[in-house]
Formats: C-alpha cells, structure tokens, sequence
C-alpha cells in the first residue's frame, strides 16, 4: 500500500517562502549569535507557492463593475498577489509565521508584510516599476 502524498495549499493573501539561511558572520568575520540573526528586522526568501488573493465581495450588489467581468456566477473573486513563484522576497520578519512540513521549514507571510520582490527581466508577468 503506498501513501497517499500531500501538498500545502496557501490560502487567501499569503505566500509560502523558502528562508534563505542568515548570515551567520559580519563582513570582517565575525561570527554572530543566532539571537543577533533573529533581531534582524527583514529577512528574504524564494517564493514558492501564493494563495488567490484577497476575496472580493459578493457579485450581488452591482452589475455594471469592471472587477466582475468574467468568471462563472457564484465563483468566488481574488484580487490576485503581486508575488508570484520564484520571486525573491524581502519581508517583515516579525509578520512571519514558521511552519514545518514533512521535514522542511517554511516561512507563511501575508502579502502586506513583503516589502519588495526580486524577479527575472525574462518573466513575462511584469509588476511595478521594474527597477
């Protein structure tokens, strides 16, 4: 009998981040704490999978809106993430929830506490400025 494999689903306005692992030294060598690397008050990480978005209300109210073009009645609407997978992702540290999975620990933070995202000139999905 194999096991049935699972998978993380992310939910609403969050997105699932791989951490980078802290520098665990200053640039002239020292080695620091791991009390001084959790101070640090941002951290980064690769985007590895995003939630919908952030729900939009009920399509009842009004029929004449631009955000409700499309979709099937009934279906629930997103507002979609800016974050989107392979992303480098700078965020709040403290906004961070740490989960364990099958062995591997991953970041959760909303999509407010991100404060900017690293993506490839090539990714035809293209947010922002582009600096």
């Amino acid at each position: 009998m194999s096991k049935a494999r699972k998978r993380l689903i992310v939910v609403g306005d969050r997105v699932l981040i791989q951490p980078e692992d802290g520098e665990d030294r200053t640039k002239v060598g020292l080695y620091l704490p791991q009390t001084a690397i959790d101070n640090q008050a941002v951290q980064g990480g690769k985007v590895l999978a995003t939630g919908p978005g952030n729900a939009v209300s009920a399509p009842t109210e009004l029929d004449a809106e631009p955000w409700k073009i499309g979709g099937q009645p009934g279906e629930p609407r997103y507002v979609p993430l800016q974050a989107h997978i392979g992303d480098y992702a700078i965020f709040f540290r403290r906004a961070a929830v740490e989960i364990t999975f099958e062995g591997e620990k991953y970041l959760v933070v909303p999509q407010a506490a991100i404060l900017t995202l690293v993506r490839d000139e090539d990714d035809p999905i293209e947010d922002g400025l582009g600096f």
